[in-house]
């Protein structure tokens, strides 16, 4: 008696796999990358722009300290 089992999976294409879909995957890491660098850019001027230098108008800068010195 032949007791083997000859079990034929056929794999099926899929056009949504990255992996067999070359330029889909291509057009994708594009714009991973594209949309990466720009939410960082992004990101990075918007804090810039949270922590901007506030002027202060109240120092006092010691004399000696000026562009022509007064002392004592």
């Amino acid at each position: 008696m032949d007791n083997q089992h000859h079990n034929h999976v056929t794999e099926l294409d899929n056009d949504n796999d990255i992996a067999l879909n070359k330029p889909s995957a291509s057009r994708f890491l594009f714009l991973l990358s594209f949309f990466g660098f720009f939410i960082f850019a992004w990101s990075g001027c918007y804090n810039l722009y949270e922590h901007k230098f506030q002027k202060n108008d109240n120092i006092t800068v010691p004399d000696n300290t000026l562009y022509e010195p007064k002392y004592k």
